[in-house]
């Protein structure tokens, strides 16, 4: 026993070890928790599905027999993103490689069980080249990665033969890399004070005040600005935020073939994510003699100009989500069905993406000197809409040892043409599921593959087609002892 626990410890501590980052599916969530529920078309509601249950609903983990589990997984995602605007080359996203590592271990003795687990919650994430069009003219890379993670205390009990309730206290991290590109033109479009209709976003404080102020005098002309706070590793976002939530579930067996499965996520409460590795650049035609910190000049040259400072992304958070769930097992021919309706409330929560700059105090860049403690607040407008997703899958034991899945999964693009941004292009709607597993002893492998069909809108404003479609998989080796 010492060496199984032994094990399980240094498994845990290797996992706890890679923060979790991926890419959009259901919105930003993943389509499915674990490959036994993935292989179903992300169904996995209503029936005992490992500890995966931890994100999908907690209550199934009352449905394990008494004992000890330990779940170890890995996922990846391959996502193939396109942009297109008229009269520039197509510009194709070279993140198409994100992987997750996961784990669960639950014990249950008589009518409880209780345990500990992480897995990553979701995301999205892109990175066209410094020569496509979404560079504005920069000549540098634009990226964007958001990762979301949680590490989860579940407890589940057997009220009754047939009534189980469960829930889970989760804490929850997030981490951001952005490398944005604006033109002249859209910044502009962004302050009221030099005539923008601010239709995709807003922009203000006293950075935006230096500028129009420079910009009404006839001192500066922008071509184009930047948000830029990146850092190289696969693993970890440059600006992180911490915070908490929790989940409730139940199960109930209306007949020893048919169950249902009710949850509700909360809503996360997530600290901004903050970093002090922030640049803001503005790239513009100034007068030689404000840009040297004196009297106009009258003579111009172009300058890029880098401000270095704290940058905050304010207020995101996960959205809460409610799930029922049934399924029907047929004991005779081996065959179980499953289907689950969530909800998910984008529409509380991604009403906008909004960024605090606070300039340093002190500035290398000459021609950063004079914003040197400026503040700035930039909010791109985002207005999702709320997501109904639908899963259905099957299973299949072919004998005692292998078993094979199926399934489907299906939302609507909650990202509203207007506001769609090629950085964040979360628009797939349908998925397709295959998936296996097979029992040897004490031990089981389960796998599963999900194929996201091609999705395409395009914004409304700019106007820049965006395309997305993907191929992901996960893989969990079981210990049961």
């Amino acid at each position: 026993m010492r060496s199984k626990s032994l094990f399980v410890l240094m498994a845990l501590a290797l996992i706890v070890s890679f923060p979790a980052i991926s890419s959009a599916t259901n919105g930003m969530n993943l389509e499915g928790y674990g490959p036994i529920s993935l292989g179903m078309g992300g169904a996995g509601l209503a029936f005992d599905n490992g500890t995966a249950a931890v994100m999908n609903n907690p209550a199934t983990l009352g449905l394990m027999d008494d004992g000890h589990r330990f779940d170890v997984a890995l996922g990846f995602l391959g996502p193939n993103v396109t942009a297109e605007m008229t009269g520039f080359p197509k510009a194709d996203s070279s993140a198409n490689a994100f992987f997750m590592p996961a784990f669960g271990w639950a014990s249950k003795k008589n009518n409880l069980t209780y345990g500990i687990a992480m897995f990553a919650q979701g995301g999205m994430g892109t990175e066209y080249s410094d020569t496509s069009f979404l560079t504005a003219g920069s000549g540098e890379e634009v990226r964007s990665e958001v990762g979301v993670g949680r590490l989860m205390v579940p407890i589940a009990y057997n009220f009754s033969d047939k009534l189980t309730v469960g829930g889970s206290v989760d804490f929850v991290w997030a981490m951001m890399d952005l490398k944005m590109a604006l033109s002249g033109a859209q910044l502009g479009d962004m302050v009221a004070a030099l005539g923008g209709t601010q239709s995709a976003g807003t922009a203000s404080g006293t950075m935006i005040d230096g500028m129009v102020t420079m910009i009404t005098n006839g001192w500066l002309n922008p071509f184009w600005a930047r948000f830029d706070f990146s850092d190289d590793s696969a693993f970890f976002g440059e600006a992180k935020g911490y915070g908490v939530a929790g989940k409730l579930g139940l199960v109930y067996e209306v007949s020893p073939e048919f169950t249902v499965g009710v949850t509700y996520h909360s809503k996360t409460a997530l600290s901004d994510l903050e970093t002090s590795g922030a640049t803001v650049t503005i790239n513009a035609d100034m007068d030689d003699g404000i840009a040297a910190g004196g009297a106009p000049s009258g003579t111009f040259s172009n300058y890029t100009v880098p401000v270095t400072g704290t940058i905050s992304v304010k207020d995101f958070q996960w959205p809460a989500t409610y799930g029922i769930g049934v399924a029907y097992k047929a004991m005779e021919s081996r065959l179980l069905l499953a289907a689950d309706i969530k909800y998910i409330a984008w529409e509380e929560v991604m009403k906008d993406f909004s960024m605090g700059f606070e300039a340093d105090t002190s500035q290398t860049n000459p021609q950063a000197m004079g914003f040197a403690g400026a503040t700035m607040d930039a909010s791109l407008f985002q207005e999702w809409d709320n997501q109904t997703v639908i899963a259905v899958g099957a299973s299949y034991a072919v004998n005692d040892a292998f078993t094979v899945r199926a399934g489907y999964n299906h939302s609507a693009n909650p990202i509203p043409n207007t506001y769609l941004n090629a950085l964040f292009p979360a628009i797939v709607e349908s998925h397709a599921t295959l998936g296996g597993g097979y029992n040897f002893g004490s031990s089981s492998l389960n796998a599963a593959l999900s194929m996201a069909f091609e999705s395409s809108a395009t914004n409304s404003m700019m106007p820049v087609e965006s395309t997305h479609s993907q191929l992901s998989g996960q893989v969990m080796y079981s210990y049961k002892y």
